[in-house]
């Protein structure tokens, strides 16, 4: 019998959780990167990880090409594809979210993108994480490309049922998105119902998060970390703020 073995990156966010901390992921998208000296900036300040992805007009060569720039200035944070696609899947970065896009309404980014996938990430040797991507509300262009069916904000007990789900189909990670650029985050309660239900998998939420009260609140309420974008790229001290 295969003994279960955890990547590097993933035992680094569980050691981190299991030690009563909370997650900082920051996502940059190669299309409109964060800068080397922004991103060593959150590094300082916390960051676990740097995700990196974008729904479109990206290329492995722009990913491997940002994290050859990254490295040259000195960032050492790990980083973590967090794919939009295949044309997310590049060789230099550390690990992947091998996620399945649980609210769907196309097979494809349920599981033939991940069929597809696979050989791939096998072939580059890339930490494979596996990982539920569950859209909340507004969606922004991650629903629209991923033809989802969003979650309605005063639903949160189905996205709950998702999140649970989602661990009984093997997810170590679980990300409840509202879309980047949403005009509210995932709510409370959808966190908090998840929380209670989980029993092993990381619950991430991202999206809409612009105020420090809105990341407390969600990690108050049972995340085990928050994602940051949007509010890095334009106004990096309150993404600071908003990650403590």
């Amino acid at each position: 019998m295969k003994l279960l073995k955890l990547g590097k990156v993933e035992r680094l966010l569980r050691s981190r959780v299991e030690s009563g901390e909370k997650l900082f992921l920051l996502l940059s998208d190669p299309e409109k990167p964060i800068s080397p000296n922004t991103v060593k900036l959150f590094e300082e300040n916390g960051a676990d990880v740097l995700l990196i992805g974008g729904s479109l007009n990206v290329t492995p060569y722009d990913i491997d090409e940002y994290i050859a720039r990254l490295r040259v200035e000195g960032v050492k944070l790990p980083i973590v594809l967090f794919p939009g696609g295949l044309n997310n899947i590049a060789k230099s970065a550390d690990a992947i979210l091998f996620m399945t896009l649980m609210n769907s309404m196309d097979p494809y980014w349920i599981v033939g993108a991940q069929v597809a996938a696979a050989p791939i990430v096998y072939r580059l040797g890339l930490e494979a994480i596996p990982s539920a991507y569950i859209i909340v509300g507004h969606g922004g262009a991650a629903g629209h490309i991923g033809r989802a069916l969003p979650i309605p904000y005063e639903n949160g007990y189905i996205a709950a049922a998702y999140a649970l789900a989602a661990e009984y189909l093997g997810a170590r990670l679980v990300y409840f998105e509202a879309g980047s650029g949403a005009p509210k985050p995932v709510p409370v309660d959808a966190v908090a119902a998840a929380s209670k239900v989980l029993s092993q998998a990381l619950l991430v939420v991202g999206g809409g998060i612009r105020e420090e009260t809105l990341a407390a609140e969600r990690l108050k309420a049972g995340a085990d970390g928050v994602v940051i974008g949007t509010l890095a790229e334009k106004d990096p001290e309150k993404a600071l703020r908003s990650s403590r």
